[in-house]
């Protein structure tokens, strides 16, 4: 029998959680977007230069290159991965089509919370444990108020925060630090939430109290060797100890 995955309240006394695909489902819109851009371009390229590339895969590609990171970097590091070197205004051209994308896509269909994030950070709250949103995306804001998610939040440190002050993206962990800043917490006394590797990296290298690794693609045995304290499936497999009722 696996041992339960207990969060010690005497301990940690503030949880930062990342957004897409912890705090709403809207990874897979992210890698929809993602494939619509990436496999245009690959297909434009080819007719230019004689070369085939195998398509983006919004699975493997979507979770090793722009999966948690800010969509300049995403872009970079795909490319790289095809061995492809472009100029930075072409960089920045696809990182504006994928926006463009995802924005259509959430206005379209809404975004859709997870049930069990939500009511994790209500029951964190109710204990006085402080609670923060980040995300690489400079659309975090907007994904929260479209969820209605927006006011279950201390603190928010999006894409727009990070371009203001300079952050780093993931994984370094500038975004996390950030926010354990602003919810005026140590990072000793701060949980980190995340389904990325940048982001359980990030959490690792910033000498969190906790990282907590959400296995939603069968990736457990990743987040785990990425520095992951704890690997759920969903965050209801979580128990809170101290500061109250146990759950």
């Amino acid at each position: 029998m696996t041992a339960p995955a207990v969060v010690d309240l005497e301990e940690i006394a503030a949880m930062i959680f990342d957004t897409d695909g912890v705090i709403t489902d809207t990874a897979r819109v992210h890698a929809a977007a993602w494939k619509q851009v990436f496999d245009t371009f690959l297909d434009e390229y080819a007719q230019r230069s004689g070369e085939r590339f195998p398509p983006f895969d919004a699975g493997a590609d979507y979770l090793r290159h722009v999966d948690g990171k800010s969509r300049l970097d995403g872009v970079n590091d795909f490319l790289r991965s095809r061995n492809i070197a472009v100029d930075p205004d072409t960089v920045a051209g696809l990182a504006a089509a994928k926006d463009a994308s995802f924005l259509a896509e959430i206005s379209a269909h809404g975004v859709t919370p997870f049930p069990s994030t939500l009511d994790l950070v209500r029951e964190l709250r109710r204990r006085d444990v402080l609670t923060a949103a980040v995300s690489a995306s400079r659309n975090c804001a907007r994904v929260l108020d479209v969820a209605n998610a927006a006011d279950l939040f201390d603190v928010l440190v999006d894409g727009v925060a990070a371009a203001r002050l300079g952050l780093a993206g993931k994984p370094d962990p500038a975004l996390f630090l950030y926010a354990a800043r602003r919810l005026g917490v140590s990072p000793g006394r701060t949980a980190v939430v995340e389904d990325a590797l940048a982001g359980v990296r990030a959490g690792r290298r910033g000498r969190f109290g906790l990282v907590i690794g959400v296995d939603r693609h069968g990736g457990g045995q990743a987040l785990r060797a990425a520095g992951a304290d704890l690997v759920v499936a969903d965050l209801a497999e979580l128990r809170l100890r101290g500061r109250g009722r146990d759950r």
